[in-house]
């Protein structure tokens, strides 16, 4: 039983008000501790609302600039005369083009969805590497037309491989993937330049590279170009697309793959992209096909 104030000695009563005192400053810095990680939490949140207000900010000026170009290039072309009509096939043109980058963008934009939501999963097949890499390329034939640029594409295969005309993985993945790199390699070259893609099949891997001799990015900005709510160019009207959307899709599929992904770049110097895929081991039957198609049909000549 504990005895009352008066009851106490004064060595006891000092040790007594220590104790109180002690245990009083340990509620003090508890409570203190406790303010300093709710103030960080709240920064975190401050921040992170911030980066996805300038994601959704970045995203529907992706998507809106293609809709009111087309739109408005279609009330062009209603007002044309019959001999102007050399006009009109430019505008066509015009609108192909921002319908390409529509449909890149939406697709990007689903896939990252998917990525939140946890739906998506590989779908494994034998794939033709080779084919599947002109597809893409031939695919943005149109993109590099614009800016006069030159692919240089080599297919290599090294070592002792099974099957070198197939690879187990996923075929619309590696599509995707590939895409985001081409489409950053023409969005930051500079016009007249090359792009360089070269993809290595060895007997257990895939290694793809796209290499730009654009604007570069720096070595700071490594790490977050890979994170969804950010884009080095913050600017609403930037004359180039930003990086981020598509290298964050990349990265999350990539690490589905088990794979990798590494950048080598410095500013003014470009940029090369290399993936690393390991091949599924898995028996697979399935033989991928062209027949869905991820972008527009490009057979037609436009001009």
């Amino acid at each position: 039983m504990s005895k009352k104030p008066e009851e106490l000695s004064d060595n006891e009563l000092l040790a007594e008000l220590k104790r109180r005192f002690d245990q009083n400053k340990k509620t003090l810095d508890d409570l203190k501790h406790l303010n300093a990680e709710l103030r960080l939490v709240n920064k975190k949140l401050e921040e992170s609302e911030a980066l996805k207000s300038h994601f959704i900010s970045n995203i529907t000026n992706e998507i809106i600039n293609p809709f009111t170009s087309i739109l408005g290039l279609s009330r062009a072309i209603l007002s044309v005369e019959k001999e102007n009509w050399k006009k009109v096939i430019s505008m066509v043109a015009l609108i192909h083009s921002e319908a390409f980058n529509l449909d890149f963008q939406f697709r990007n934009i689903f896939v990252a969805a998917k990525i939140e939501a946890g739906e998506i999963y590989p779908e494994i097949m034998l794939v033709d590497v080779n084919n599947l890499l002109e597809s893409v390329l031939e695919s943005f034939k149109y993109e590099l037309r614009k800016k006069n640029l030159k692919v240089n594409y080599s297919y290599v295969v090294e070592g002792e491989v099974d099957n070198s005309v197939h690879f187990k993985t996923d075929p619309e993945k590696v599509k995707l993937i590939v895409a985001n790199l081409l489409s950053n390699a023409v969005n930051f070259s500079f016009e007249g330049n090359a792009i360089d893609v070269k993809a290595v099949r060895k007997p257990n891997e895939l290694v793809i590279s796209v290499k730009d001799y654009g604007i570069g990015i720096s070595k700071e900005n490594h790490k977050i170009i890979f994170d969804r709510f950010k884009r080095l160019d913050s600017g609403i009207n930037s004359l180039n697309r930003g990086h981020g959307l598509g290298l964050s899709v990349n990265k999350a599929i990539i690490d589905m793959l088990n794979g990798s992904i590494e950048i080598d770049s410095e500013l003014g110097k470009g940029a090369c992209f290399t993936i690393t895929i390991p091949e599924v081991d898995i028996e697979v039957d399935d033989i991928a096909t062209d027949d869905n198609e991820m972008f527009f049909d490009n057979d037609t000549e436009i001009f």
